[in-house]
């Protein structure tokens, strides 16, 4: 048994494309806003965005104590802003809990609290938009660019041979590189993205400007 301690954790921040929205007005803000209040409760959160952690874990990372740690983590859970999502054991047997952040993003809403369901739902349609987009993105790419890899800066790149003279030739025609590299120079799949994006922008725009003036 002592040969498997400590042991490690293996788990990640549950995904959902779920937005959490809480209007300034409502009961959980109050919890909410408390928790964050605190600089060390907001590095403790964007550490656990980096990575699900211990509390002696995130108290050496942000250099705080594990006192301290402990308390702010306390009340992040509380207003259920992480959660426990693994246990762990110390060299010395010792339970140790594995915090993440919660499953949605969460959205501080300043409006009426009746609102806050709409924003929600619209919310989710502009994540799942942006979703299907990327999706679609790759897919353009795919079938009339240079493949994915181009999306990244990945190319084949070119060969060359050398002569018995120790010169090199180039095994490609420099001047159909060039218009090959003008026909790339912007893969269509980033075009089709940044269209799609700008679209889908406005059409939140709109909708943001139609329910805010009722």
């Amino acid at each position: 048994m002592a040969d498997l301690l400590p042991s490690t954790s293996d788990a990640t921040a549950p995904q959902s494309a779920e937005p959490r929205v809480i209007g300034v007005d409502s009961d959980d803000a109050d919890d909410l806003l408390g928790a964050l209040s605190s600089e060390t409760a907001r590095e403790l959160l964007a550490a656990l965005h980096d990575d699900p952690a211990t509390p002696s874990a995130l108290a050496d990372t942000i250099d705080t104590s594990l006192q301290n740690t402990q308390y702010h983590l306390g009340k992040l859970e509380d207003a259920d802003v992480i959660q426990v999502v693994d246990t762990v054991y110390s060299e010395k047997g010792r339970e140790m809990k594995v915090y993440a952040p919660a499953d949605q993003p969460l959205v501080v809403f300043a409006g009426n609290e009746e609102k806050t369901t709409g924003l929600k739902a619209a919310l989710s349609r502009l994540l799942g938009a942006f979703g299907a987009l990327g999706l679609l993105s790759v897919a353009v790419q795919q079938a009339f660019g240079d493949g994915v890899g181009t999306l990244f800066g990945v190319s084949g790149g070119d060969t060359a041979t050398e002569t018995g003279g120790g010169m090199t030739v180039q095994s490609t025609d420099a001047a159909q590189q060039t218009a090959d590299a003008a026909a790339n120079a912007v893969p269509p799949g980033l075009v089709f993205f940044a269209g799609g994006a700008l679209v889908i922008a406005l059409g939140f725009a709109w909708w943001y400007y139609t329910n805010r003036s009722e």
